[in-house]
């Protein structure tokens, strides 16, 4: 019964967060709101909430090690599988504010999650933790990351704001939309962790192993679906800046907010799956920077990437 109960909750999460990302964004087109500004912030927050109802409801059952499992198999699922598929559809073109500022936010934000766990030996505590001021700390970068996308869309706002509004885009539609899909998602992420956890549990597995593999595929899966389909439409900006925007969000917002509600204790395991994590991110950088292209061999390496990672913590449990 757990199995179905686990697939009920990642079919809300997925359905949830499509609802969500297609009502929240036709609600920001009939707020003028430019395009640069959707992708970075409510198609990636869209897609990230899975992440956040997982990691926020695991924090408050005391399960944190699947809380911040989650967040980091996340972003090494984002950064080596969704870019891996979507660059062996279609080539993503890169645009340079993305490899000058987005991309290497990722870094910054994974940089400062590594300082921040490793009290024991930076300050010589006796454990590890993820404290309430840690997580405010995020918050604060956070909200350094809208400034800077806010100060950009409103750049294109004048663009943006002369294009014709469909007629088919109602407010009443989008805002039932929008909250049918937050609802599905925090029902489903309940679902998700509450068995997620049992299995792990009947298997003999941790829960951090749970959080990077099956709890971290299955939130990650609207990334996937958006990534591909916006490769398949030669939407590339879409593609890459789905996973880019939803990989800082993951790190700043999803830790952030699950470390304010409850301090998050640190398994010692975790420190080399986030030194794998910036490892991917600065791979990813260096690939942007490859004529502004990640192109189908790219695609190969980080999936291949993946691939090798999945084996090396199954192995590790």
């Amino acid at each position: 019964m757990a199995y179905v109960l686990l697939l009920v909750g990642f079919g809300l999460l997925i359905k949830g967060a499509d609802l969500f990302v297609d009502g929240s964004s036709n609600i920001a087109r009939l707020l003028r709101v430019p395009p640069i500004l959707i992708g970075l912030t409510i198609v990636a927050f869209g897609t990230s909430s899975p992440e956040a109802t997982v990691s926020i409801i695991a924090a408050l059952h005391g399960n944190a090690e699947v809380s911040l499992g989650n967040v980091v198999g996340s972003n090494i699922f984002n950064v080596t599988l969704v870019v891996g598929i979507a660059a062996f559809l279609y080539p993503l073109m890169v645009e340079s504010e993305t490899t000058k500022k987005e991309i290497p936010f990722i870094l910054l934000a994974s940089g400062a999650l590594l300082v921040l766990v490793s009290d024991t030996r930076l300050q010589g505590f006796s454990d590890n933790f993820l404290t309430r001021g840690d997580g405010i700390i995020f918050l604060l970068f956070l909200s350094i990351f809208m400034y800077y996308v806010i100060e950009v869309g409103m750049k294109s706002r004048n663009t943006s704001a002369q294009e014709p509004i469909p007629t088919d885009i109602k407010w009443g539609k989008n805002i039932l939309l929008t909250l049918l899909g937050l609802g599905a998602i925090i029902f489903g992420g309940d679902l998700v962790v509450d068995n997620g956890t049992e299995i792990a549990y009947t298997l003999g597995m941790s829960d951090t192993l749970v959080g990077l593999t099956i709890i971290a595929i299955g939130t990650s899966l609207p990334e996937l679906v958006t990534s591909i389909s916006a490769a398949l439409k030669k939407e590339s900006g879409i593609a890459l800046g789905n996973v880019v925007g939803s990989n800082i969000f993951n790190i700043l917002f999803v830790l952030g907010s699950s470390a304010v509600i409850t301090p998050l204790p640190v398994n010692g395991k975790i420190f080399v799956d986030v030194m794998i994590m910036i490892a991917l991110s600065l791979l990813l950088f260096l690939f942007s920077r490859t004529n502004y292209k990640i192109g189908k061999i790219e695609g190969f390496i980080l999936l291949t990437m993946y691939i090798i990672y999945l084996v090396y913590i199954i192995l590790r449990n």
